[in-house]
């Protein structure tokens, strides 16, 4: 039995990645092969310079680090992977203040610079990188639309980096997937 992938949008994007059975009853899953590439890129730039990555996300869900392990071999730069969807998360796994994200929202370049920071005090890796957004379809105002994402990446006693993107209104998946490309190039510039 297979397992299609969910109908297209109206906007033509590439699909970040499906899963599937097997007539043989093996489970797969596979990530966009233009996503892969760049992912490979990310984790041999890494493995040149000796460098560790990590991942903090919340409105991709995973996906970043999903990305990168989907690359053989990734283990030698991948160190770990922080899903921290709800505000406690943010908190709890990674020291964001509570304050902060009430006084700026959980959807903001302070929280994506908190939550980058957090991932290097709570792992043993040299980069971080960390999403937080409005995927949609709801969960947007007029200050924060639905796709606004702040994208961070954080270098162990070095740079920190912010990137405000704003993808429009273009589907969950498409601004998953979207935010998914930027946090790997804002992660590549880490790296350096």
């Amino acid at each position: 039995m297979f397992l299609e992938p969910a109908s297209p949008p109206a906007i033509l994007h590439e699909s970040l990645e499906w899963t599937f059975f097997t007539e043989e009853g093996s489970y797969g899953a596979m990530i966009a092969e233009t996503l892969r590439d760049q992912a490979a890129q990310l984790v041999d730039r890494a493995r040149a310079r000796f460098t560790s990555i990590t991942a903090a996300e919340s409105c991709t869900g995973g996906l970043i680090a999903a990305a990168l392990t989907a690359i053989p071999g990734s283990s030698d730069v991948f160190e770990r992977g922080f899903v921290t969807y709800s505000n406690a998360a943010k908190t709890t796994m990674l020291g964001v203040p509570e304050e902060l994200i009430a006084r700026r929202g959980a959807v903001s370049m302070e929280v994506a610079l908190a939550m980058a920071e957090g991932a290097l005090k709570h792992s043993l890796a040299d980069v971080a990188v960390a999403v937080t957004g409005i995927a949609g379809p709801g969960g947007g105002s007029d200050a924060k639309p639905v796709g606004l994402v702040h994208i961070a990446a954080a270098r162990r006693g070095g740079v920190r980096l912010h990137e405000e993107c704003r993808f429009g209104d273009i589907g969950r998946d498409a601004v998953r997937e979207a935010t998914v490309r930027k946090a790997l190039e804002l992660a590549s510039r880490a790296v350096g």
